[in-house]
């Protein structure tokens, strides 16, 4: 898939999921199964990312596990949750939705424990989703603080608010390079998680500031990228688990591996 095909592909994508909230059958009508078989280094990030940044949502998650583990895609399986319980991401808007875990608008249901899928695919594309979402969340607040003004002078020109965008904004980046930078190992993996995760949940706070009473209000779309954004970082293992997780790998190993070789890197874009 050339640059031209991929910019279609994200505008059709795009369109979809921002004129309805459950994208799930639109993404199989655009070919998502096969494109996951495919190219799923294309097609995870860029599907991933613009259901943060549209606030859409599907069980693609699902589909991403089963296809790492060798198993037809468009079933369900349990996934792990933060605080050792699992969750049911339903199909077709089934799950009883009074437990879902903060957000109301997803699919999820408790679930049994069961067995332990591989998690390394999963919590890339989760990393993926988290960075939209956390996007959405600055595009909102950026806008805001543009558009509005406070003692007779424009929200943008006090200092603390732009400090706050910025290191949100600084923190995303950093997120998109470590996704970038993900090999599809379990360590590298779980890191990218967790900076997305971290990334978001950074977004979350600082851009609620930035908004203030308003991006609490049922009228502003920022609380439900807040709420997406406390759910999809919990899901197969909160950034606050992994941050520990890595730090028991750390203490084991005596080191860890870089997740960029930057004499490498920089020899690529030489090149």
């Amino acid at each position: 898939m050339d640059a031209d095909e991929r910019g279609l592909l994200a505008e059709a994508l795009r369109k979809t999921m921002a004129a309805r909230s459950d994208a799930s059958g639109a993404l199989m009508d655009l070919g998502w199964s096969e494109m996951l078989t495919d190219a799923p280094d294309t097609a995870v990030p860029l599907v991933f990312r613009l259901l943060g940044e549209t606030g859409a949502h599907a069980p693609v998650l699902n589909d991403v596990i089963l296809s790492a583990a060798g198993r037809p895609v468009g079933g369900t399986l349990p996934l792990p949750y933060a605080g050792g319980t699992w969750l049911e991401w339903t199909h077709g808007g089934g799950g009883d939705r009074s437990k879902a875990a903060l957000d109301p608008e997803l699919p999820l249901r408790p679930s049994a424990p069961g067995a332990r899928p591989p998690l390394a695919a999963g919590r890339v594309a989760l990393g993926w989703w988290l960075l939209g979402t956390g996007q959405a969340m600055l595009a909102l607040a950026r806008r805001h603080v543009l558009d509005r003004s406070q003692f007779g002078r424009p929200l943008s020109s006090f200092q603390a608010l732009r400090h706050r965008l910025a290191e949100t904004y600084v923190a995303l980046d950093g997120a998109e390079a470590v996704l970038h930078a993900a090999a599809g190992d379990d360590t590298s993996a779980l890191l990218a998680k967790a900076a997305a995760g971290r990334a978001a949940l950074t977004a979350a706070r600082h851009c609620q500031q930035a908004l203030g009473g308003i991006g609490f209000t049922a009228e502003h779309d920022l609380h439900r990228h807040v709420r997406r954004a406390l759910v999809l970082d919990g899901l197969l293992g909160s950034a606050r688990e992994l941050t520990r997780e890595a730090g028991g790998l750390l203490l084991r190993e005596h080191g860890a591996p870089r997740l960029v070789d930057l004499g490498e890197h920089d020899r690529k874009e030489s090149a």
